[in-house]
Protein backbone atom coordinates (compact mmCIF):
# COMPACT_ATOMS: atom_id res chain seq x y z
CA UNK A 1 0.00 0.00 0.00
CA UNK A 2 1.49 3.32 -1.12
CA UNK A 3 0.97 6.70 0.52
CA UNK A 4 -0.44 9.09 -2.06
CA UNK A 5 -1.22 12.79 -1.73
CA UNK A 6 -3.35 14.44 -4.40
CA UNK A 7 -3.34 18.24 -4.67
CA UNK A 8 -6.69 19.51 -5.95
CA UNK A 9 -10.15 18.09 -5.24
CA UNK A 10 -11.82 18.82 -8.57
CA UNK A 11 -12.94 16.26 -11.16
CA UNK A 12 -9.44 14.94 -11.83
CA UNK A 13 -8.14 15.00 -8.27
CA UNK A 14 -11.21 13.59 -6.53
CA UNK A 15 -11.83 10.85 -9.08
CA UNK A 16 -8.19 9.71 -8.88
CA UNK A 17 -8.30 9.87 -5.09
CA UNK A 18 -11.38 7.66 -4.89
CA UNK A 19 -9.94 5.27 -7.48
CA UNK A 20 -6.59 4.84 -5.72
CA UNK A 21 -8.05 4.80 -2.18
CA UNK A 22 -9.46 1.35 -2.90
CA UNK A 23 -5.97 -0.10 -2.40
CA UNK A 24 -3.75 2.74 -1.17
CA UNK A 25 -3.61 5.35 1.57
CA UNK A 26 -4.74 8.59 -0.09
CA UNK A 27 -4.79 12.16 1.24
CA UNK A 28 -6.58 14.89 -0.71
CA UNK A 29 -5.04 18.34 -0.30
CA UNK A 30 -7.20 21.35 -1.17
CA UNK A 31 -7.42 25.02 -0.14
CA UNK A 32 -11.23 24.89 0.11
CA UNK A 33 -12.23 23.91 3.64
CA UNK A 34 -15.82 23.27 2.55
CA UNK A 35 -14.67 20.66 0.01
CA UNK A 36 -12.42 19.06 2.61
CA UNK A 37 -15.25 18.84 5.13
CA UNK A 38 -17.63 17.31 2.59
CA UNK A 39 -15.12 14.65 1.54
CA UNK A 40 -14.31 13.76 5.15
CA UNK A 41 -18.04 13.34 5.69
CA UNK A 42 -18.19 11.00 2.66
CA UNK A 43 -20.03 13.50 0.50
CA UNK A 44 -18.93 14.55 -2.97
CA UNK A 45 -18.42 18.27 -3.66
CA UNK A 46 -18.99 17.61 -7.38
CA UNK A 47 -21.77 15.92 -9.31
CA UNK A 48 -20.59 12.42 -10.23
CA UNK A 49 -22.75 9.35 -9.62
CA UNK A 50 -19.88 6.89 -9.19
CA UNK A 51 -17.91 9.17 -6.87
CA UNK A 52 -21.00 9.70 -4.70
CA UNK A 53 -21.59 5.94 -4.55
CA UNK A 54 -17.98 5.04 -3.71
CA UNK A 55 -17.70 7.66 -0.97
CA UNK A 56 -20.89 6.41 0.66
CA UNK A 57 -20.65 2.68 0.13
CA UNK A 58 -17.07 1.51 -0.54
CA UNK A 59 -14.24 0.87 1.85
CA UNK A 60 -11.73 3.62 1.04
CA UNK A 61 -8.58 4.75 2.81
CA UNK A 62 -9.17 8.40 2.04
CA UNK A 63 -8.94 11.64 3.99
CA UNK A 64 -8.85 15.31 3.03
CA UNK A 65 -7.00 18.26 4.52
CA UNK A 66 -5.94 21.86 3.92
CA UNK A 67 -2.61 21.33 5.74
CA UNK A 68 0.15 20.85 3.18
CA UNK A 69 3.09 19.89 5.43
CA UNK A 70 1.64 16.68 6.94
CA UNK A 71 0.00 15.79 3.64
CA UNK A 72 3.25 16.00 1.66
CA UNK A 73 5.79 14.91 4.25
CA UNK A 74 5.48 11.13 4.02
CA UNK A 75 3.95 10.69 0.56
CA UNK A 76 5.44 8.18 -1.86
CA UNK A 77 3.57 9.81 -4.74
CA UNK A 78 2.22 13.36 -5.06
CA UNK A 79 -0.34 13.81 -7.82
CA UNK A 80 -0.96 17.38 -8.97
CA UNK A 81 -4.52 17.97 -10.18
CA UNK A 82 -4.84 21.73 -9.66
CA UNK A 83 -6.61 23.89 -12.27
CA UNK A 84 -4.66 25.56 -15.09
CA UNK A 85 -6.93 28.11 -16.74
CA UNK A 86 -5.96 29.50 -20.14
CA UNK A 87 -4.71 33.09 -19.89
CA UNK A 88 -5.87 35.07 -22.93
CA UNK A 89 -3.30 37.83 -22.27
CA UNK A 90 -0.24 35.58 -22.20
CA UNK A 91 -1.60 33.01 -24.65
CA UNK A 92 -0.70 30.16 -22.30
CA UNK A 93 -2.09 28.23 -19.37
CA UNK A 94 -1.63 29.79 -15.96
CA UNK A 95 0.47 27.03 -14.41
CA UNK A 96 1.28 28.86 -11.17
CA UNK A 97 -0.65 26.40 -8.98
CA UNK A 98 1.23 23.46 -10.48
CA UNK A 99 4.60 25.14 -9.97
CA UNK A 100 3.69 26.00 -6.38
CA UNK A 101 2.85 22.38 -5.53
CA UNK A 102 6.07 21.15 -7.18
CA UNK A 103 8.12 23.64 -5.15
CA UNK A 104 6.32 22.84 -1.90
CA UNK A 105 6.65 19.09 -2.41
CA UNK A 106 10.37 19.24 -3.16
CA UNK A 107 11.02 21.43 -0.13
CA UNK A 108 9.10 19.13 2.21
CA UNK A 109 9.65 15.69 0.64
CA UNK A 110 12.26 15.61 -2.12
CA UNK A 111 12.03 11.81 -2.44
CA UNK A 112 8.37 11.76 -3.55
CA UNK A 113 7.56 10.97 -7.16
CA UNK A 114 5.49 13.87 -8.51
CA UNK A 115 2.84 13.07 -11.13
CA UNK A 116 1.31 16.01 -13.00
CA UNK A 117 -2.26 15.42 -14.13
CA UNK A 118 -3.20 19.07 -14.62
CA UNK A 119 -3.35 20.09 -18.28
CA UNK A 120 -0.17 21.97 -19.17
CA UNK A 121 1.61 23.39 -22.24
CA UNK A 122 3.75 21.10 -24.37
CA UNK A 123 7.28 21.13 -22.94
CA UNK A 124 6.26 22.26 -19.44
CA UNK A 125 7.36 19.17 -17.49
CA UNK A 126 10.87 19.20 -18.91
CA UNK A 127 11.18 22.90 -18.09
CA UNK A 128 10.12 22.17 -14.51
CA UNK A 129 12.61 19.28 -14.27
CA UNK A 130 15.35 21.70 -15.26
CA UNK A 131 14.09 24.57 -13.10
CA UNK A 132 13.86 22.47 -9.94
CA UNK A 133 16.77 20.14 -10.79
CA UNK A 134 14.74 16.96 -10.31
CA UNK A 135 14.01 13.80 -12.27
CA UNK A 136 11.10 12.84 -9.98
CA UNK A 137 8.58 14.67 -12.17
CA UNK A 138 6.28 12.83 -14.59
CA UNK A 139 3.31 13.92 -16.70
CA UNK A 140 0.36 11.53 -17.03
CA UNK A 141 -2.66 12.93 -18.89
CA UNK A 142 -6.30 12.37 -17.98
CA UNK A 143 -9.15 11.70 -20.43
CA UNK A 144 -12.19 12.24 -18.23
CA UNK A 145 -15.75 13.40 -18.86
CA UNK A 146 -17.55 15.72 -16.49
CA UNK A 147 -20.03 13.75 -14.41
CA UNK A 148 -18.32 10.48 -15.45
CA UNK A 149 -14.83 11.09 -14.09
CA UNK A 150 -14.58 8.08 -11.78
CA UNK A 151 -16.23 5.81 -14.34
CA UNK A 152 -13.61 6.87 -16.89
CA UNK A 153 -10.87 6.07 -14.37
CA UNK A 154 -12.39 2.68 -13.64
CA UNK A 155 -12.71 1.91 -17.36
CA UNK A 156 -9.91 3.96 -18.98
CA UNK A 157 -9.53 4.11 -22.75
CA UNK A 158 -5.76 3.99 -22.15
CA UNK A 159 -3.13 4.90 -19.59
CA UNK A 160 -0.32 7.19 -20.72
CA UNK A 161 2.74 7.95 -18.61
CA UNK A 162 5.47 10.38 -19.65
CA UNK A 163 8.42 8.30 -18.54
CA UNK A 164 9.90 4.80 -18.82
CA UNK A 165 11.36 4.82 -15.29
CA UNK A 166 10.63 2.23 -12.61
CA UNK A 167 8.46 4.75 -10.76
CA UNK A 168 6.46 5.46 -13.92
CA UNK A 169 5.77 1.75 -14.38
CA UNK A 170 4.83 1.43 -10.70
CA UNK A 171 2.37 4.31 -11.07
CA UNK A 172 0.80 2.69 -14.14
CA UNK A 173 0.51 -0.59 -12.24
CA UNK A 174 -1.32 1.21 -9.42
CA UNK A 175 -3.86 2.62 -11.87
CA UNK A 176 -4.36 -0.81 -13.45
CA UNK A 177 -4.73 -2.43 -10.01
CA UNK A 178 -7.55 -0.02 -9.08
CA UNK A 179 -9.40 -0.09 -12.41
CA UNK A 180 -12.18 -2.51 -13.30
CA UNK A 181 -11.42 -2.74 -17.00
CA UNK A 182 -9.19 -5.60 -18.09
CA UNK A 183 -6.43 -5.49 -20.72
CA UNK A 184 -5.88 -1.72 -20.54
CA UNK A 185 -3.51 -0.28 -23.13
CA UNK A 186 -0.55 1.35 -21.37
CA UNK A 187 1.77 3.66 -23.30
CA UNK A 188 5.08 4.93 -21.93
CA UNK A 189 6.68 7.86 -23.73
CA UNK A 190 8.61 11.08 -23.24
CA UNK A 191 6.93 13.68 -21.03
CA UNK A 192 6.66 16.18 -23.88
CA UNK A 193 5.01 13.59 -26.12
CA UNK A 194 2.51 12.77 -23.38
CA UNK A 195 1.68 16.49 -23.05
CA UNK A 196 1.13 16.67 -26.81
CA UNK A 197 -1.19 13.64 -26.69
CA UNK A 198 -3.48 15.45 -24.24
CA UNK A 199 -3.78 18.65 -26.29
CA UNK A 200 -4.07 16.96 -29.68
CA UNK A 201 -6.69 14.48 -28.42
CA UNK A 202 -8.93 17.22 -27.05
CA UNK A 203 -8.41 19.40 -30.10
CA UNK A 204 -9.49 16.51 -32.34
CA UNK A 205 -12.68 16.13 -30.30
CA UNK A 206 -13.27 19.88 -30.55
CA UNK A 207 -12.76 19.59 -34.31
CA UNK A 208 -15.52 16.96 -34.53
CA UNK A 209 -17.89 19.15 -32.53
CA UNK A 210 -17.05 22.14 -34.73
CA UNK A 211 -17.48 20.09 -37.92
CA UNK A 212 -20.98 18.88 -37.08
CA UNK A 213 -21.95 22.31 -35.80
CA UNK A 214 -20.93 23.85 -39.12
CA UNK A 215 -22.81 21.11 -40.94
CA UNK A 216 -25.88 22.05 -38.91
CA UNK A 217 -25.40 25.75 -39.68
CA UNK A 218 -25.32 24.96 -43.41
CA UNK A 219 -28.37 22.71 -43.23
CA UNK A 220 -30.30 25.26 -41.18
CA UNK A 221 -29.67 28.12 -43.61
CA UNK A 222 -30.54 25.93 -46.61
CA UNK A 223 -33.66 24.43 -44.99
CA UNK A 224 -32.26 20.89 -45.02
CA UNK A 225 -32.80 18.15 -42.45
CA UNK A 226 -29.66 18.08 -40.30
CA UNK A 227 -30.49 14.70 -38.79
CA UNK A 228 -30.79 12.99 -42.17
CA UNK A 229 -27.43 14.36 -43.32
CA UNK A 230 -25.62 13.41 -40.10
CA UNK A 231 -27.13 9.91 -40.13
CA UNK A 232 -25.97 9.49 -43.71
CA UNK A 233 -22.46 10.53 -42.78
CA UNK A 234 -22.16 8.76 -39.44
CA UNK A 235 -23.17 5.31 -40.66
CA UNK A 236 -19.80 5.23 -42.41
CA UNK A 237 -17.78 3.16 -39.89
CA UNK A 238 -14.71 5.29 -40.59
CA UNK A 239 -16.61 8.28 -39.16
CA UNK A 240 -18.93 6.78 -36.53
CA UNK A 241 -21.72 8.20 -34.41
CA UNK A 242 -19.74 9.81 -31.57
CA UNK A 243 -19.41 13.56 -31.05
CA UNK A 244 -21.84 14.23 -33.88
CA UNK A 245 -24.76 15.92 -32.09
CA UNK A 246 -24.99 19.66 -32.87
CA UNK A 247 -24.77 22.11 -29.99
CA UNK A 248 -24.29 25.80 -29.27
CA UNK A 249 -20.52 25.19 -29.31
CA UNK A 250 -17.95 23.08 -27.50
CA UNK A 251 -17.32 24.06 -23.89
CA UNK A 252 -16.44 22.75 -20.44
CA UNK A 253 -13.20 22.36 -18.53
CA UNK A 254 -11.01 21.09 -21.36
CA UNK A 255 -11.84 21.70 -24.99
CA UNK A 256 -11.90 25.54 -25.12
CA UNK A 257 -8.65 26.02 -23.22
CA UNK A 258 -6.83 23.03 -24.70
CA UNK A 259 -7.50 24.09 -28.29
CA UNK A 260 -6.25 27.61 -27.55
CA UNK A 261 -3.18 26.27 -25.77
CA UNK A 262 -2.35 23.98 -28.68
CA UNK A 263 -2.75 26.92 -31.06
CA UNK A 264 -0.30 28.90 -28.90
CA UNK A 265 2.17 26.00 -29.13
CA UNK A 266 1.94 26.35 -32.91
CA UNK A 267 3.34 29.91 -32.78
CA UNK A 268 6.36 28.98 -34.94
CA UNK A 269 4.78 26.05 -36.80
CA UNK A 270 2.82 26.35 -40.08
CA UNK A 271 -0.88 25.55 -39.58
CA UNK A 272 -4.38 26.41 -40.72
CA UNK A 273 -6.60 23.76 -39.15
CA UNK A 274 -5.88 24.39 -35.45
CA UNK A 275 -6.70 28.09 -35.74
CA UNK A 276 -9.85 27.27 -37.69
CA UNK A 277 -11.10 24.99 -34.90
CA UNK A 278 -10.77 27.82 -32.37
CA UNK A 279 -12.43 30.37 -34.66
CA UNK A 280 -15.22 27.99 -35.64
CA UNK A 281 -16.51 27.81 -32.08
CA UNK A 282 -16.89 31.59 -31.88
CA UNK A 283 -18.57 31.68 -35.29
CA UNK A 284 -21.08 29.08 -34.15
CA UNK A 285 -22.06 31.11 -31.08
CA UNK A 286 -22.56 34.20 -33.24
CA UNK A 287 -24.77 32.19 -35.60
CA UNK A 288 -26.90 30.90 -32.73
CA UNK A 289 -27.28 34.47 -31.47
CA UNK A 290 -28.42 35.74 -34.87
CA UNK A 291 -30.93 32.91 -35.25
CA UNK A 292 -32.49 33.75 -31.89
CA UNK A 293 -32.56 37.49 -32.66
CA UNK A 294 -34.39 36.75 -35.91
CA UNK A 295 -37.30 35.57 -33.79
CA UNK A 296 -37.48 39.10 -32.28
CA UNK A 297 -38.01 38.02 -28.67
CA UNK A 298 -38.32 40.54 -25.86
CA UNK A 299 -37.31 37.96 -23.24
CA UNK A 300 -35.07 34.95 -23.80
CA UNK A 301 -35.04 32.19 -21.24
CA UNK A 302 -31.81 30.28 -20.71
CA UNK A 303 -32.64 26.68 -19.83
CA UNK A 304 -29.65 25.42 -17.87
CA UNK A 305 -26.18 26.93 -17.73
CA UNK A 306 -24.45 23.56 -17.41
CA UNK A 307 -22.31 22.41 -20.29
CA UNK A 308 -23.78 18.90 -20.43
CA UNK A 309 -26.27 16.62 -18.67
CA UNK A 310 -25.09 15.10 -15.39
CA UNK A 311 -22.64 17.94 -14.77
CA UNK A 312 -22.65 20.87 -12.34
CA UNK A 313 -20.06 22.84 -14.29
CA UNK A 314 -20.81 26.20 -15.94
CA UNK A 315 -17.20 27.03 -16.82
CA UNK A 316 -16.74 27.86 -20.51
CA UNK A 317 -20.27 26.69 -21.30
CA UNK A 318 -21.13 28.01 -24.77
CA UNK A 319 -24.35 29.58 -23.51
CA UNK A 320 -22.34 31.96 -21.30
CA UNK A 321 -20.92 33.63 -24.43
CA UNK A 322 -24.30 33.79 -26.17
CA UNK A 323 -26.01 35.58 -23.26
CA UNK A 324 -24.00 38.83 -23.53
CA UNK A 325 -24.44 38.87 -27.32
CA UNK A 326 -28.20 38.81 -26.77
CA UNK A 327 -27.97 41.44 -24.04
CA UNK A 328 -26.13 43.75 -26.43
CA UNK A 329 -29.26 43.67 -28.59
CA UNK A 330 -31.54 44.78 -25.73
CA UNK A 331 -32.96 41.34 -25.08
CA UNK A 332 -34.04 40.61 -21.51
CA UNK A 333 -32.49 37.43 -20.10
CA UNK A 334 -33.95 35.09 -17.47
CA UNK A 335 -32.29 31.88 -16.30
CA UNK A 336 -33.56 28.52 -15.12
CA UNK A 337 -30.82 26.52 -13.43
CA UNK A 338 -31.81 24.09 -10.64
CA UNK A 339 -28.24 23.85 -9.33
CA UNK A 340 -28.29 27.56 -8.38
CA UNK A 341 -29.82 28.63 -5.08
CA UNK A 342 -29.29 32.37 -5.59
CA UNK A 343 -31.81 34.70 -7.23
CA UNK A 344 -29.30 36.41 -9.53
CA UNK A 345 -26.50 35.09 -11.73
CA UNK A 346 -24.15 37.74 -13.17
CA UNK A 347 -26.93 40.38 -12.97
CA UNK A 348 -29.48 38.11 -14.68
CA UNK A 349 -32.55 36.96 -12.71
CA UNK A 350 -32.72 33.27 -11.83
CA UNK A 351 -36.22 31.80 -11.81
CA UNK A 352 -36.59 28.70 -9.66
CA UNK A 353 -40.02 27.53 -10.80
CA UNK A 354 -40.10 26.02 -14.29
CA UNK A 355 -43.72 27.10 -15.11
CA UNK A 356 -42.90 30.71 -14.23
CA UNK A 357 -39.73 30.53 -16.31
CA UNK A 358 -41.66 29.19 -19.32
CA UNK A 359 -44.36 31.86 -19.00
CA UNK A 360 -41.85 34.71 -18.83
CA UNK A 361 -39.83 33.55 -21.84
CA UNK A 362 -40.69 34.35 -25.46
CA UNK A 363 -37.91 32.03 -26.65
CA UNK A 364 -36.15 29.38 -24.56
CA UNK A 365 -32.56 28.48 -25.41
CA UNK A 366 -31.75 24.87 -24.55
CA UNK A 367 -28.35 23.52 -25.55
CA UNK A 368 -29.76 20.10 -24.68
CA UNK A 369 -33.54 19.76 -24.94
CA UNK A 370 -34.63 17.66 -21.97
CA UNK A 371 -38.05 15.99 -21.39
CA UNK A 372 -39.43 18.66 -19.04
CA UNK A 373 -39.45 21.12 -21.97
CA UNK A 374 -41.92 19.12 -24.07
CA UNK A 375 -44.80 21.16 -22.63
CA UNK A 376 -43.49 24.30 -24.35
CA UNK A 377 -42.01 22.96 -27.58
CA UNK A 378 -43.17 25.99 -29.60
CA UNK A 379 -40.88 28.24 -27.55
CA UNK A 380 -37.75 26.10 -27.66
CA UNK A 381 -34.69 26.95 -29.69
CA UNK A 382 -32.22 24.07 -29.61
CA UNK A 383 -29.91 22.42 -32.12
CA UNK A 384 -30.00 19.14 -30.16
CA UNK A 385 -30.74 16.49 -32.78
CA UNK A 386 -30.05 13.22 -30.99
CA UNK A 387 -30.74 14.04 -27.33
CA UNK A 388 -27.24 13.23 -26.17
CA UNK A 389 -24.12 15.06 -25.04
CA UNK A 390 -21.73 13.45 -27.50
Amino acid sequence: MKRITIAGAGYVGLSNAVLLAQHHNVTLLDIDQNKVDLINNKKSPITDKEIEDFLQNKSLTLGATTEKDPALKNADFVIIATPTDYNTETGYFNTSTVETVIEQTLSINSQATIIIKSTIPVGFTEKMREKFNTQNLIFSPEFLREGKALYDNLYPSRIIVGSTSAQAKLFADMLIQCARKKDISVLFMHNTEAEAVKLFANTYLAMRVAFFNELDTYASLHHLNTKNIINGISTDPRIGTHYNNPSFGYGGYCLPKDTKQLLANYADVPQNLIEAIVKSNETRKRFITSEVLNKKPKTVGIYRLIMKSGSDNFRASAILDIIPHLKENDVEIVIYEPTLDQDVFEDYPVIHQLPEFINRSDVILANRAEPDLKQCGHKIYSRDIFGSDA
